[in-house]
């Protein structure tokens, strides 16, 4: 048999924001800028933050960066968005944040909740699948999927129950949201 140090393979994995159940980073903001929904995910109010770096020093995931530059109506970095036009292509559901505070993947709230509110107008349960967030959305293997996990009959938690389901850095106790499976090779 072969032995799997003799050949070691490698596999890209991108990591995101966790969304702890448990989450460190919450803990440790003075201004309380980061904060837990009740949908389970991990909120950031960037008007909020004052960039003291606690919740990135404190993150086991190393996910949150700190926005070093001010890219809004800066001419060091005009890329058509310092005028009326180029600006008018950005979304206006998506907070734009300044210099100074930290960053992190928000599992795009903004799509989130306009998926809420859409089917309670409606007046109809939330479908599975319904749920996107912009990486799952362009992900077209399918290998990334988002959903309400405590809806048994959803294909997440039908995932989520899998042999082959793990999160990362399990034994740290955050409790995370994100799943992952074990990459399975033929050789």
């Amino acid at each position: 048999m072969e032995q799997a140090a003799d050949n070691p393979q490698v596999a890209f994995q991108p990591v995101m924001c966790q969304h702890c159940n448990h989450a460190p980073c919450e803990t440790v903001c003075p201004v309380a800028a980061t904060s837990h929904s009740r949908q389970g995910q991990n909120h950031m109010a960037y008007n909020r933050c004052v960039g003291t770096r606690y919740c990135a020093n404190n993150c086991p995931y190393k996910v949150r960066r700190f926005n070093w530059f001010l890219y809004n109506k800066n001419s060091e970095f005009d890329f058509h968005m310092n005028d009326d036009l180029g600006r008018m292509v950005l979304n206006p559901d998506v907070n734009a944040r300044s210099r100074g505070v930290m960053e992190k993947c928000s599992m795009c709230i903004q799509m989130t909740q306009a998926t809420i509110l859409s089917a309670k107008r409606d007046g109809r349960a939330i479908a599975d699948g319904e749920f996107q967030t912009a990486c799952s959305n362009a992900c077209s293997s399918g290998a990334m999927i988002f959903g309400d996990v405590n809806d048994k009959e959803s294909k997440v938690a039908e995932l989520a129950q899998e042999e082959r389901m793990y999160h990362l850095l399990e034994h740290v106790g955050t409790k995370p949201n994100v799943f992952y499976h074990v990459k399975v090779r033929n050789t």
